[in-house]
């Protein structure tokens, strides 16, 4: 049975789960959903995520949201098919995935998103870019930044010279700050440019980003 996606091609949340779909190597179906027109406010799509978040899998009879949980089953249910991305032979290393993909919904994303919804969404909106907000973020980011540079200065991912679900959830989001005037944060610090000029070029990656046009004009 096909994998079905519900999701926007050009949404962080959505992309997060079509790498990884593509990393294991899986046949799935996307479904658009409007979120311009809140397609995803309606009942028909409520009743697969209450919340009205995108994106939304099913495999069968089962619905899943919330990407990165969503990525953390296809990654355990299809653990032989394409990429292991979360090393659950080795307890220690897929440990330290789990470490990681913390620091990245905890740490990373909280402090990069607003620059990327200033930059890119609230003119969308009619909104002036706060640049109060972005500042505020564009420091602690630098701070995450520079704990990344020590940490990938010993090993080539973040979880061990393995690539992990670790590293594919900051594909998205890291992807738009590239496009943003502040992409020197990452160009600046040796160890995380190199680890996203490796991460960026996976071919997983390089197929959904073909359809992230998002803030281009």
């Amino acid at each position: 049975m096909v994998l079905t996606l519900h999701g926007l091609p050009m949404s962080t949340s959505t992309t997060r789960v079509m790498i990884c779909l593509h990393e294991k190597a899986l046949d799935f179906e996307l479904i658009p959903v409007d979120l311009f027109s809140q397609e995803n406010k309606q009942p028909a799509f409520l009743a697969k995520n209450p919340f009205g978040k995108v994106p939304v899998l099913q495999d069968g009879e089962l619905t899943l949201f919330e990407s990165r949980a969503i990525n953390e089953y296809l990654a355990q249910k299809f653990k032989d098919s394409g990429h292991d991305l979360t090393r659950p032979e080795n307890l220690s290393e897929c440990a330290t995935v789990k470490v990681w993909m913390e620091v990245e919904s905890h740490q990373y994303e909280p402090a990069i998103s607003p620059i990327v919804y200033q930059h890119f969404v609230a003119p969308l909106q009619g909104k002036a870019p706060e640049q109060t907000v972005i500042d505020q973020n564009l420091e602690k980011l630098g701070k995450v930044l520079d704990v990344y540079e020590a940490r990938l200065s010993g090993t080539k991912y973040l979880a061990g010279d393995f690539y992990s679900l670790a590293d594919l959830h900051h594909l998205p989001y890291t992807f738009y700050f590239m496009k943003t005037p502040w992409a020197s944060l990452i160009t600046d610090r040796a160890h995380v440019k190199a680890w996203w000029d490796d991460i960026s070029s996976r071919p997983a990656f390089e197929k959904v980003a073909q359809g992230m046009t998002f803030g281009e004009k």
